[in-house]
């Protein structure tokens, strides 16, 4: 072997990095964590800084990324052939039938498999390490890349390609399940992640205090009467209405009723405050920022016609977030209580959605409640009674406790998988 043949070899290996190096490049900036780069860019970072500030402008940078993998492919192919038409005495044909096969294995494996899986496992670090050089080949292809952009554009405009970048509440709850999955994150901290997100997403119909579950005290009640609806209940706000409940005047606060260990000498209007009132349609988070700014803790949220439908408290809110909050002086009650492995007892105030992930069931639930007392009043038409039955969703329900106005227990039992396809075919 000459040295020219050497110098051949030689030229061909580099040829080879170059490609791996591309296709690594390309690998590690199509899957780099932009959250955690960000992360060690606030840290100080300036290797971090620099992949970010390329990723930016990711079209230029994919552009010269598969521009120089082609020439140095293109280039490695040519060179390959000449070499094996020297090593072959000028036999031409053979000489580009193997070195079209060298050179493929040579690149799917060394320039293509192998430094992609190497990159994928560390895009971060790869990134960083190869930006530098990346600058450069980006420099000296900035022509090239020009041409490129102008037929982009071109491209864009025929076929009017509009792209949606924005990141969805799903995908970010999507992404929160699969680093949970991978163990960065555990059951609580996904969970209150999850609570986060979807916080934005709620109303202040999807989680008040219903008009019937509602304690208040009259503007005309005695200071012995409020009293004891304050040891009665524990509560420490109490709602004020003028003749009805559809009329609430006021919020009157334990603290403010009590001088010391007796009862305030100054009359109710003057130690309530005014009440805050929303819309039932209003999202959480503003009556947050609502009841912050006029330093309340309850809300009342009014219907349409000016009534009243139920009450949004502080707490209620903060427990969209971290889940109940008890006191000592609450009473807790369990809504989901176990009969059997697939029959539970529910109370009616439940989460409907709570219900239906209890028993596994997938998909979008066709009911416009909130809470199981409305899809069971959606499902049976009326208002229950005692001993009323239904199947809906895969469940047999039994209402097992009403009140005369609304359902307040049921029993549900989960049917096996063959009821639900006979229900199906019925």
């Amino acid at each position: 072997m000459t040295q020219g043949d050497i110098s051949t070899l030689i030229l061909m290996a580099v040829l080879v990095i170059m490609s791996a190096y591309f296709s690594a490049t390309e690998t590690a900036f199509s899957t780099v964590n932009t959250t955690r780069l960000k992360t060690l860019a606030d840290k100080g970072s300036k290797k971090a800084e620099r992949v970010l500030n390329m990723a930016e402008n990711y079209d230029k940078l994919l552009s010269t990324i598969l521009v120089g993998n082609n020439i140095v492919n293109i280039t490695l192919s040519s060179v390959a052939t000449l070499f094996f038409i020297g090593i072959l005495n000028g036999d031409s044909n053979t000489a580009a039938t193997v070195s079209t096969v060298v050179t493929t294995v040579a690149v799917l494996i060394f320039g293509e498999i192998s430094p992609k899986s190497l990159a994928k496992e560390a895009p971060e670090s790869f990134a960083m390490f190869s930006a530098p050089i990346l600058r450069i080949f980006i420099w000296v292809l900035t022509p090239v890349n020009f041409i490129f952009s102008l037929w982009k554009k071109l491209l864009s405009k025929i076929f009017k390609v509009k792209g949606d970048r924005s990141v969805t509440s799903d995908e970010i709850i999507t992404f929160i399940d699969s680093v949970e999955e991978g163990g960065d994150l555990d059951e609580d901290e996904s969970e209150l992640l999850r609570s986060a997100v979807e916080f934005s997403d709620q109303e202040a119909a999807d989680i008040l205090t219903p008009r019937v579950d509602i304690v208040g005290v009259e503007e005309d009640n005695s200071k012995e009467e409020i009293a004891q609806v304050f040891t009665d209940t524990g509560y420490s706000r109490l709602p004020v209405y003028k003749d009805s409940l559809d009329n609430i005047v006021g919020i009157v606060h334990q603290k403010d009723f009590y001088d010391g260990p007796r009862v305030t000498a100054k009359p109710l209007s003057e130690i309530m405050k005014a009440p805050v009132y929303v819309t039932p349609g209003m999202k959480i988070h503003d009556i947050l920022k609502l009841l912050q700014k006029t330093k309340s803790h309850v809300s009342v949220v009014t219907d349409e016609f000016g009534g009243t439908l139920g009450i949004v408290t502080m707490e209620d809110i903060l427990e969209e977030l971290v889940g109940d909050i008890w006191d000592e002086h609450d009473e807790v009650i369990e809504e989901f209580t176990k009969i059997s492995e697939d029959t539970y007892r529910i109370k009616c105030t439940a989460d409907l959605d709570e219900m239906f992930e209890l028993f596994e069931i997938d998909g979008e639930i066709e009911s416009d409640s909130v809470t199981v007392s409305g899809w069971v009043m959606e499902q049976i038409g009326r208002i229950p009674v005692e001993g009323d039955k239904f199947v809906s969703d895969g469940l047999d329900v039994t209402v097992s406790s009403t009140d005369g106005k609304r359902v307040l227990e049921i029993t549900v039992t989960r049917l096996p998988e063959e009821d639900d396809d006979d229900e199906d075919d019925d």
